[in-house]
This record gives C-alpha cells, structure tokens and sequence, in this order.
C-alpha cells in the first residue's frame, strides 16, 4: 500500500490545484490599442469591441479575445493525490481586486511549486486555452514574478499542468460542443445554473463582484468533479473510489455552507450521477 505524503499537521500533502477565472473586457485598452484617436471612454470602447465581434461571429458571441480581459474572480480548489477535496478559496475575497488576484494566484504557484516540485499538478477546464493566458497577461501587465513556472510551462507538452478539455478531445481533435456544462450534468451535478459566462461583464458593472466569484467557485467545483470522472478512465481511481470521493466532496461542502453560503444554490440543484440510456 502507497502511503500519501502528509504535512506535519497530519493532513494529506496536495497534489492537485483545480483552477477557473472569470474576466472582463478591459475598456481602456481597448481603446488605445483597437481604436486610438477615437476618444472614446472604456466603456464605449467594450460596446463597440463587442458589438463588432457580435457582427462577424456566426454564433453572435460577444465574446472578445483573452488579450484584452482583467481576471475578477479566480477560485482555487486543493485536493490531495487520492483526489479527495481539501479546501477552496475564491482569492482576494471579498474585495476581489485584480492586481490582488494575480498576485495571490502567482505568489501560491510559487509556493506550491517550491515545496511540492513534480507532486503538484494544475488542473483546468480550458486553461491553456483561457485561464492561463489570462493570468499570465495579467502577471505581464503588474510585474509580478511566477518564478520556475514560465521556464517549466513553455516546454509544449509539459505534464505538470492537465488541461480537462484538452486530455477530453485528444489536444482538440473535435469540438466539445457543450463543454463543462454537458460534463457536469452529465455527472448529475448542477453546471449552469442562474449565472451564465457573457453575464459576467454586466454583473460587473452592476458592482456584483461577490455573485461572479460565486459563479466561478461553481465552475471549479464542476471541473473538480469532471477531473475525477478522467481519473476513472485512466485507471487510477475506480468508479467506486469515485463515488466516494463524490459523497465525501458532498459532506464536506455541506459542512462549508455557513463559511461559503453560495455553496447552499449549489447543493441545491446537485443530482446524483444516473447514466442513461
């Protein structure tokens, strides 16, 4: 039997950081890099950005690219080498300020990376698509330092970071139409729920910064319970195991509710895993 490492407090040493972001279009770069010399303020330059990008998508997405978002919410979910969860922290909270943000982010990749080397592993849900950029652009715009990780991650196929939808789509050889919300109700667990991503630059404006990193702790949680349905398929957890950590996650959210209240919409629409056909 593997015995897992351990702190000296006893608990079970992390091996795994799930992580998701949430962002908003940044208005003033906007305007001096897509349209300087026009004089408009932030905010006419994201209506403008977005209503061009409405215009040549054929989805009609708004969506504009990671190069001109901020991060306003990024949520941290630790969990040991049997997967089981530890903890989960929405950083900067309840302030939520980006430089913050970015800096929290990066000053604990540092620290987990200094003391845990190969035993600690990232884990997202489009990360290197997304999430990763993002805070890498942000750590560029505020200086701040992510030490070994931008000499170790710029090797293509380092192992150390586990994109879900890329290992899930074999490095994009399809489109995961869908994305985390099919996985996630495909588990029984709650995916969408009220909050939708293009909302997130509204609830902004509206000063909901608390309600989006609710919504992120939400997606975290999904991708938590997606990596460890991956785990089942490569083998090293079976679907008992699974199970386990499932209803273990479950006691240990329940038990969360008074320190994260969010948490109770969450468990609300949570549904057991029911496979059909």
């Amino acid at each position: 039997m593997v015995t897992e490492p351990t702190h000296a407090s006893g608990e079970a040493a992390p091996a795994f950081l799930i992580i998701d972001t949430e962002s908003i279009p940044d208005g003033k770069l906007l305007a001096k890099c897509k349209y300087a010399g026009d004089n408009l303020a932030a905010e006419q330059a994201v209506a403008r950005a977005q209503e061009e990008a409405r215009a040549n998508s054929p989805s009609a997405s708004d969506f504009l690219p990671v190069t001109f978002h901020v991060p306003v919410a990024t949520c941290v979910i630790r969990a040991g080498a049997d997967c089981t969860l530890q903890a989960i922290t929405c950083l900067d909270a309840p302030q939520f300020r980006p430089r913050k943000i970015v800096e929290h982010f990066w000053s604990g990749v540092v620290s987990y990376r200094g003391k845990y080397r190969d035993r600690i592993k990232l884990v997202t849900f489009n990360g290197r698509g997304f999430d990763l950029p993002l805070l890498e652009l942000a750590a560029f715009r505020y200086g701040i330092t992510g030490r070994d990780y931008f000499i170790n991650s710029r090797k293509r196929f380092d192992g150390w970071h586990i994109d879900l939808m890329d290992w899930i789509t074999n490095f994009g050889a399809y489109r995961l139409v869908g994305g985390l919300n099919l996985l996630s109700k495909l588990l029984g667990k709650p995916g969408k729920m009220s909050v939708q991503g293009d909302q997130v630059y509204q609830l902004h404006q509206a000063g909901k910064s608390q309600e989006i990193n609710d919504y992120c702790m939400f997606d975290t949680l999904d991708t938590y319970f997606v990596f460890l349905r991956t785990r089942v398929l490569t083998g090293e957890l079976t679907l008992e195991q699974e199970h386990e950590k499932v209803l273990l996650a479950k006691k240990w959210l329940e038990n969360k509710t008074a320190e994260l209240p969010a948490l109770a919409q969450y468990l609300a629409n949570w549904g057991d895993w029911e496979p059909w056909p």
